[in-house]
């Protein structure tokens, strides 16, 4: 009977010592570094300094949080600059579409094993539109385009060929009949530089986020003729037909994702998902959302995972077929 209760007593001991190294939630106990692997002022950068900012404010990270920029080599740099503090949750960042896009034509040398998703913030759709005096006045009219000659158009897009943008416009042609290898596309630093481009009648169509499209569409100057949705969406956009509504089953969004060091734990990839949530939880964060048209698509980091990893491949399917996949 002693023995028993002793035997017990050891091993409800050996029990609640090893509770603290299981249980225990993690939470960071110095300075935070939220790294934007692109320029200041950028979209990546605008949204982390909106993270750090509600964070912040609302108390919901205790030590200080500062955002690193480390522009360059797509968003590489900064992936690397963060996976130098491999397993330290103290070090976050944030990558963007271009991120898998980049991989699969072999413009960068990190894949899918060298991040650690935490959660997805938002999406943000394109929109495809045309000066109001162009001969393409709906979306139909587009696809028709797309489908007898798709060489004919030329069509203003902001970054590389291959990324979020050129994806949309290659995933309508193919839903149309087109021919993708007669995509004529002219690249520029930003949004904004192509719809001067589609303004000054220099190109004939230009993809660009809705939200910095949609103020030329109200003063008259665009035609809004899709938007590169899985379903139609409300307000100023109701009479805009989604793309899905076009015949193409697979949009790829231009996502924001906040990632880890590589090798972060579970508890550490927990507190940042529970944060994540309260910041898109706030105020300042729907209001954020709604002035700039964006789908307030939050996912943890199992889901975030899981999306990354199917747009990997329904990419390298698109990309494969564009001749844009470097072959080793």
């Amino acid at each position: 009977m002693i023995l028993k209760f002793a035997t017990a007593l050891i091993a409800l001991a050996a029990a609640l010592c090893a509770v603290p190294s299981f249980a225990a939630d993690w939470k960071p106990d110095k300075r935070i570094e939220f790294v934007v692997p692109n320029a200041a002022g950028g979209g990546n950068d605008r949204i982390g300094r909106l993270v750090q900012h509600i964070a912040q404010e609302k108390r919901f990270v205790d030590p200080v949080m500062t955002i690193t920029n480390k522009p360059g080599a797509g968003q590489v740099i900064g992936i690397n600059y963060l996976n130098q503090h491999a397993g330290d949750g103290h070090y976050v960042g944030i990558i963007s579409a271009t991120f898998l896009g980049d991989i699969i034509s072999g413009r960068s040398q990190i894949g899918l094993a060298d991040i650690a998703p935490i959660a997805q913030l938002f999406t943000e759709y394109v929109a495809f539109a045309v000066k109001t005096d162009s001969t393409l006045k709906t979306g139909k009219d587009l696809v028709a385009r797309l489908k007898t000659d798709a060489g004919s158009l030329s069509t203003a897009i902001s970054g590389v060929i291959g990324n979020h943008n050129y994806i949309a416009l290659a995933l309508l042609a193919r839903a149309a009949g087109g021919d993708l290898k007669k995509l004529k596309v002219v690249t520029f630093n930003g949004g904004a530089e192509g719809i001067t481009a589609a303004l000054g009648g220099h190109v004939d169509m230009v993809i660009a986020p809705a939200a910095t499209v949609l103020p030329h569409v109200q003063s008259g100057g665009l035609r809004m003729l899709a938007l590169a949705a899985p379903r139609r969406m409300p307000g100023a956009y109701a009479n805009v037909p989604s793309t899905k509504e076009l015949g193409v089953t697979t949009t790829i969004d231009n996502w924001r994702v906040v990632i880890g060091a590589r090798g972060i734990t579970q508890l550490q990839t927990a507190y940042w998902e529970n944060v994540l949530a309260r910041v898109v939880d706030t105020a300042d964060w729907k209001t954020m959302l709604e002035k700039d048209s964006l789908t307030g698509e939050f996912l943890r980091s199992a889901e975030t995972r899981a999306q990354l990893q199917a747009e990997y491949s329904e990419l390298a399917s698109i990309l494969s077929e564009l001749g844009l996949v470097k072959t080793k």
